[in-house]
């Protein structure tokens, strides 16, 4: 795949990306909890040649109230690497990424689950690394707050690199299988780690070889200053939301200017921002289409939804036509709250404005409009050096993904902006990745 080509993943949210979607006739209402749902969506994305399926996670219920239904129903659904391990039985090209926190697990815990999972597809694993931010998961381990965002970080800086130490603790060459001498393995093939951190301790090595795309490609989702610092030593592709051209070239760019201080090169890490796209035929199509998705949305449920995006505030006993009041530093996504309150400053929108305005997207791009158009908007991102790609979030599952595989990818092709093919078997392949240090190609 050359450099002038976009990078697409299906970000797959339970019934889809929209707060109502599961009430609409487009969605399928049981899809987070049923595996033939995800089966269908992940051959549709595989046939439509997308790089990768993204599944995002959380360590609990994203709201403490669940009398509400609608919550509910996007609270249920499978622990991601699980379903990715079942899904990489029913396709064969299509990149597999999970999210897994770093604040509730252990470095080799994750290690061998992404590990088993790049082996299981043949070399399409993806790990994306976050940081837990609620004190409603913190209190399913013994915990009444989320600790510090620095100390979140620095967990997950230490966390990062025994994960990394430990894929690499087994040479490409190490499992010879020679059955004549009766030689498995290279006695020299494998070495422990030997961490000694401020956070952990860990032997290794991992107690699994080598996986076939040299180690899982590592996604990173952290826009604060702490998460490009991250991003720009570890990540090979980021995961963000910006809502203007400007903040996505900000970002591009000084990410991107980061990666030497770590010896990397610009290419060794794509920057794909998630893009929520309404699809008509013609514009008011598409509008009729997202005003129906809307209309669906409880206003209980709009608030709770900007509350948690804006810091984990509750919002319910604010003016729903009043501005956004002034909130204090949250101690959870601090990039999300800050683009929150910029976008409701900017636009002088009303509390109620604003959670209409997200219902969908949740802070990333949103697009109504006619293939053109939402094709337009994508290359304009690219070319102005704000993106290497995105992670394309249907407001409902399958009906908007099918229409953006349907009437927005034949738009991308004609331009010359997206593969006809795969090139290769692997995620690092088709995100066009450097393999590890010393890893040679994959061998059958």
């Amino acid at each position: 795949m050359t450099h002038d080509t976009l990078r697409l993943g299906a970000f797959f949210y339970a019934t889809g990306h929209h707060v109502a979607g599961w009430r609409h006739p487009s969605s399928e209402a049981d899809g987070g909890i049923t595996l033939k749902r995800y089966i269908g969506w992940a051959q549709r994305a595989e046939a439509a040649k997308f790089d990768l399926v993204f599944l995002e996670d959380g360590t609990g219920i994203r709201d403490g109230d669940l009398r509400s239904s609608e919550r509910t129903a996007r609270s249920t659904h499978f622990e991601p690497v699980t379903l990715l391990s079942a899904l990489a039985a029913v396709t064969e090209r299509i990149g597999l990424v999970a999210t897994t926190s770093t604040s509730f697990n252990e470095p080799y815990n994750v290690a061998r689950r992404f590990a088993s999972l790049d082996h299981l597809s043949g070399g399409r694993a993806g790990w994306n690394l976050v940081t837990s931010a609620t004190d409603l998961e913190a209190a399913n381990f013994g915990n009444d707050r989320i600790a510090r965002h620095a100390d979140r970080y620095e967990r997950a800086e230490e966390f990062a690199d025994v994960v990394l130490g430990l894929w690499n603790t087994w040479d490409d060459d190490a499992v010879v299988i020679d059955r004549a001498s009766g030689q498995f393995s290279k006695p020299d093939g494998f070495r422990p780690l030997h961490h000694k951190g401020k956070h952990f301790e860990v032997r290794g090595p991992l107690n699994l070889s080598r996986s076939p795309q040299g180690q899982p490609v590592l996604v990173q989702a952290g826009s604060s200053g702490p998460g490009r610092d991250l991003a720009a030593r570890t990540a090979e592709i980021v995961f963000t939301a910006h809502q203007t051209l400007a903040e996505a070239v900000e970002f591009y760019g000084d990410l991107k200017a980061r990666l030497p201080r770590f010896g990397r090169a610009p290419g060794d890490l794509k920057v794909m921002p998630g893009l929520f796209p309404v699809v008509g035929r013609t514009e008011s199509e598409a509008r009729a289409k997202f005003e129906e998705l809307q209309a669906l949305i409880d206003p209980v449920v709009g608030l709770a939804l900007l509350g948690r995006m804006v810091g984990g505030h509750d919002l319910s006993g604010h003016d729903p036509d009043g501005p956004v009041p002034e909130l204090p530093e949250t101690n959870g996504a601090k990039s999300r709250q800050q683009l929150m309150v910029d976008l409701a400053r900017r636009e002088g929108l009303s509390l109620r404005q604003l959670y209409l305005r997200i219902a969908g997207a949740r802070g990333h791009s949103q697009v109504v409009g006619t293939p053109a158009q939402i094709a337009d908007e994508m290359e304009e991102r690219f070319r102005a050096g704000g993106a290497d790609g995105f992670n394309i979030m249907p407001p409902t599952l399958p009906g908007g993904l099918d229409d953006f595989i349907e009437l927005v990818l034949p738009e991308l092709r004609r331009r010359g902006l997206f593969r006809h093919e795969y090139e290769g078997c692997t995620l690092r392949e088709h995100i066009g990745s450097r393999p590890p240090a010393g890893f040679g190609p994959a061998r059958a």
